[in-house]
């Protein structure tokens, strides 16, 4: 890794609509044909046979064309974050193509052909993978592709291959002047076998990675021909809609459709695993329906706890061991005997996703096939689960993966909730092959459950007279977002990893470490959550770590920087996010404060330095976040500032506003008046610093969400002296 550094700076508030006449020639072409059908990836053999459209695709993610296009198989879906453009450009940088050629289409559900990598088996987007699950992967494709072209053109000319070049879509015989371009070779190159191995560009030779390259969904996006699922319509197309339980566990006791069927444009309601599905020729007409619905609900087994009573119960069980996530030395030991002793305690409510598109999926259901449309982002787990509720087997189920307005999460859940009831709607209505429409609400989407977990830290430390660490006890509890699930496997001696990742694996060189795990059980359904473990466990530490550093007497930045010696990525990223914030220089004025936070979350290493404004009533504004990050080779410059941009608006707005909270087990918060998500106008001016690197690439999706929270909150001590100890901040008194 070097220390050249790429420095993005970005206005106060972020622009969303850009013009797209200088990229209109890189536009999706994923898209819908008239009849309903979408256009899906072509499904390449290993060989390099041609199609019978007369395209070279030699392997399962890209194919090029006579017309010289190069068309990209993405088996990552795309929900805002940049994926279709990372995978485009490492397939296009090793092919050598030109970036005004380059399309993208959505792979179709192939475990086989197109696994993430990073989940074994499984064809799914999540964990911020899509980019180092993809990278040598996709490098090797393009590369195998270019062999195959410069062969084909080396064989026409009689020349030897190694004395070909190539350079944006072209191959070059510079000793004649000879060129062809790749469409031009097409048929040549798909007679030729697949080489075994070739040899990968330099880096230092990279012409699109590692540049700002126009996004390839912008244009549709902007010109409105992208299609979600919420735009997905089929001619005689049913739209539904369920009555879910309002408590957490509840079943369908009895219910009356009498009222409902009345509703002009309701066609039929019918009892699903999940509820009662109200179902219409629109969705007004199925909501009206709903709304008249009488349903009487058996909540005998349901969770009718509140919210404050989960979280009290959760104080009193961190008062007893949990299972050990990490033990160095004698950390209670240590403590006990240090000089000075510290301790604090943070609390965290339970988070909905809530993504701009609510959940939706299109099912096409048969006696022998069942086809979805839905911005799918669990692609194999789906496919089981849609089989399962539509009485089939997997390969009986295809999806066409759609752009998702937004996920964080929600989309990929181990039950597939809104994929497995969009067909049980279907299948309940005899499966007749009728295209049904699964809309979610607003209201659904905050009541639906599968939340980022509660969580409940408590915290010891102990320093030497001079202001050292010696021990830090840590303990942790709340729901496990993995057990009773598929990926039950993970837990290991009590411990799921995604409950300590950020606080067991805490960076910081403590001679006397201990972080223990109780895991708890609720009656309201977990999930991850964007950045998952660390959305929380960066907070407890870094807000913790900060009030250590000030109980020593020592600058919080300073402090950091001596404890993280033996971590040379996560101390650089430190040093400059502090450097450009100007963190050594005069104070800032009465009213303001300067916090900074740093944390890694999927290998990749973010620091940020908050500034915040303290008004005469308490109200908190902030200013300013300057972050500074390190994913590895950055691919693309402007979507990795645009992710960060994202994850910092996204953490604040859980940070100052974010909680669902239950009375009597019911869900009190409806919509986003009672569910606040951030808003432009209190969108801080951000600039995102990115370390240059060699080294493969990491994630970026998730980790700018982790460091800001506790950057905030310890700005605000800076400029009031209180430490925030629960969030959201609205309830501390503050804003």
């Amino acid at each position: 890794m070097t220390t050249d550094i790429n420095v993005v700076r970005r206005p106060a508030r972020r622009t969303f609509l850009k013009s797209a006449g200088t990229v209109a020639a890189v536009a999706l072409t994923i898209g819908f044909e008239w009849g309903g059908l979408t256009r899906r990836a072509i499904g390449a053999e290993p060989s390099g046979t041609a199609s019978a459209a007369g395209t070279f695709a030699p392997n399962a993610f890209l194919r090029v064309s006579p017309d010289n296009s190069v068309t990209v198989i993405a088996k990552h879906v795309e929900m805002g974050q940049g994926a279709y453009n990372g995978i485009a450009t490492i397939v296009a940088e090793e092919l050598d193509t030109d970036w005004s050629q380059v399309r993208v289409e959505s792979a179709p559900a192939d475990a086989k052909r197109y696994a993430n990598l990073a989940f074994g088996t499984i064809q799914g987007t999540g964990g911020s993978s899509a980019m180092a699950n993809s990278w040598m992967q996709l490098r090797d494709a393009g590369a195998k592709a270019r062999a195959m072209l410069v062969t084909a053109a080396a064989h026409q000319w009689q020349v030897p291959a190694a004395t070909l070049r190539t350079e944006r879509g072209v191959v070059y015989h510079d000793a004649s002047g000879k060129q062809a371009t790749y469409g031009s070779l097409v048929s040549a190159a798909a007679a030729l076998p697949v080489p075994d191995q070739v040899t990968l560009k330099d880096p230092r030779n990279f012409r699109l990675i590692g540049q700002p390259l126009p996004r390839v969904d912008v244009p549709a996006k902007t010109d409105g021909t992208a299609q979600f699922t919420i735009d997905v319509t089929f001619p005689g197309m049913l739209v539904a809609v369920i009555q879910r339980p309002p408590r957490f566990g509840a079943t369908v006791h009895s219910f009356d459709p009498t009222a409902a069927k009345a509703v002009p444009g309701v066609v039929d309601v019918v009892q699903v695993p999940r509820g009662v599905a109200v179902v219409g020729k629109s969705f007004w007409a199925a909501k009206q329906g709903r709304d008249a619905l009488k349903v009487e609900w058996d909540d005998s087994q349901a969770e009718k706890r509140s919210s404050a009573d989960i979280m009290a119960e959760y104080r009193r069980m961190a008062d007893k061991p949990g299972a050990s996530a990490r033990a160095d030395g004698d950390a209670n030991k240590a403590i006990q005997g240090a000089a000075r002793k510290i301790s604090a305690s943070y609390e965290f409510p339970y988070l909905a996703h809530a993504p701009m598109e609510p959940l939706d999926a299109v099912v096409k259901l048969t006696a022998n096939q069942c086809e979805i449309w839905a911005g799918d982002q669990f692609q194999t787990i789906d496919q089981a689960n849609a089989a399962k509720a539509a009485g089939l087997q997997p390969q009986q189920v295809s999806i066409h993966t759609l752009y998702a307005g937004g996920s964080f999460g929600r989309r990929a859940n181990p039950g597939s909730d809104y994929i497995a009831e969009a067909v049980s709607v279907a299948k309940a209505l005899g499966a007749t092959g009728t295209p049904v429409k699964l809309q979610w609400t607003r209201e659904d989407d905050i009541h639906g459950g599968l939340y980022r977990p509660m969580y409940f830290h408590k915290l010891e430390a102990g320093l030497t007279r001079d202001g050292h660490l010696v021990g830090w006890r840590h303990q942790i509890v709340g729901q496990s977002i993995v057990s009773d699930t598929p990926f039950a496997g993970m837990v290991k001696n009590g411990i799921d990893p995604t409950s300590v990742e950020g606080a067991a694996n805490i960076a910081y060189a403590i001679p006397n470490v201990s972080v223990e795990l109780t895991t708890t059980h609720t009656g309201v359904p977990v999930l991850w959550w964007r950045v998952v473990g660390s959305s929380h466990t960066a907070f407890a530490v870094e807000a913790f770590i900060d009030e250590a550093a000030h109980a020593a007497g020592k600058d919080p930045y300073a402090f950091r920087r001596d404890l993280l010696a033996n971590q040379p990525r996560m101390r650089a990223v430190l040093d400059l996010a502090a450097q450009q914030a100007g963190w050594n220089d005069k104070p800032l004025p009465k009213g303001k404060g300067r916090g900074i936070a740093v944390a890694e979350a999927f290998k990749t290493f973010v620091a940020q330095v908050a500034e915040v404004s303290i008004d005469k009533d308490g109200k908190v504004t902030v200013d300013r976040v300057v972050c500074a990050v390190d994913c590895g080779t950055p691919i693309n410059p402007d979507v990795i500032a645009a992710q960060i941009e994202g994850g910092i608006g996204f953490g604040l707005g859980a940070m100052l506003y974010g909680a669902i909270t239950l009375k009597d087990g019911q869900v009190e918060q409806n919509n986003f008046d009672g569910y606040q998500v951030l808003r432009m106008n209190a969108m801080p001016k951000v600039e995102v610093h990115i370390v240059r690197s060699t080294v493969a690439p990491t994630g970026i999706g998730e980790p700018g969400v982790a460091p800001v929270g506790p950057a905030v909150a310890n700005a605000i001590y800076a400029a009031t002296g209180k430490r925030v100890y629960a969030l959201p901040l609205t309830t501390q008194g503050l804003a």
